[in-house]
């Protein structure tokens, strides 16, 4: 296995070094960070990590983007696209995305020289991806399909190259994703979102893992959602503390159920 990863981690280096000027999109999870700290590590060319800090990102991956930029001395640019300007994302359609990374890939553009890469791997090639239209348009390279780098290679690098924080990081996609398809994207309920999932973060958190966790607003009212749902005097205690945030918000708090990917995705 192990030699499998050095052969894969050794063509992702040749893949990068091929350009003297690379400016990734790092959002703050672990395809994105475990890509910078790679090309960053390769000290022949300029390497900039473009962090699009907005209401849409959760406070913990901008917090561990800048912690890492610190710790590995990372030229970290942090711009604002402004997404929320733009009417067609805040209409939140099915192809929202498209329009989240158009307005991102032109905001690293503006901000940055050279050619920009995104974390995308070849699980995501699976899914339905409106941002990659966005990325092609833009000229987004892939150096992880370019290499056949899959998510579980992502954390097994991860883990490979030492890097505690990255190796068991649950996906972390922006905040809108937790907004049902045909609701309007506010900064309000993204402030909501990420108010909530901060606050029930340590309910979630053993044997080293941080479990899956969204807070998800839907036609029906609010929903936590969790990979490993808790139970007895925690279950209660969470209850307690999402109904009085949703009652604060102003939102109906429908229950706690089992985590499924992309449930607030609707064609």
């Amino acid at each position: 296995m192990n030699q499998q990863l050095n052969q894969k981690l050794a063509e992702l280096r040749t893949y990068l070094a091929q350009y003297p000027e690379l400016s990734i999109a790092v959002s703050g999870g672990v395809d994105s960070m475990l890509l910078m700290y790679i090309a960053a590590a390769q000290n022949n060319r300029a390497v900039y990590a473009i962090h699009a800090f907005s209401a849409a990102v959760p406070s913990q991956a901008h917090s561990l983007v800048k912690e890492y930029a610190k710790q590995f001395n990372w030229q970290l640019k942090c711009i604002d696209v402004a997404e929320l300007e733009d009417q067609n994302y805040r209409k939140n359609p099915a192809n929202r995305c498209y329009f989240c990374k158009s307005n991102l890939y032109k905001g690293i553009a503006a901000a940055s020289n050279g050619i920009i890469a995104s974390g995308t791997n070849t699980d995501d090639l699976s899914d339905y991806r409106p941002g990659l239209v966005a990325a092609k348009e833009n000229n987004v390279v892939h150096p992880y399909v370019a290499c056949d780098i899959s998510k579980s290679d992502i954390y097994a690098l991860a883990a490979l190259l030492g890097l505690e924080k990255l190796k068991d990081l649950p996906a972390q996609p922006c905040l809108a994703s937790r907004v049902e398809t045909g609701i309007e994207i506010t900064r309000a309920d993204l402030q909501f979102i990420d108010k909530v999932e901060t606050m029930l973060r340590p309910y979630f958190i053993g044997n080293g893992k941080n479990s899956t966790l969204r807070c998800r607003v839907t036609h029906a009212g609010v929903y936590v959602e969790a990979d490993s749902l808790p139970q007895g005097d925690t279950l209660k205690a969470i209850l307690t503390s999402v109904q009085n945030a949703c009652t604060e918000a102003g939102h109906i708090f429908s229950g706690v159920r089992q985590y499924k990917k992309g449930s607030a995705f609707i064609i």
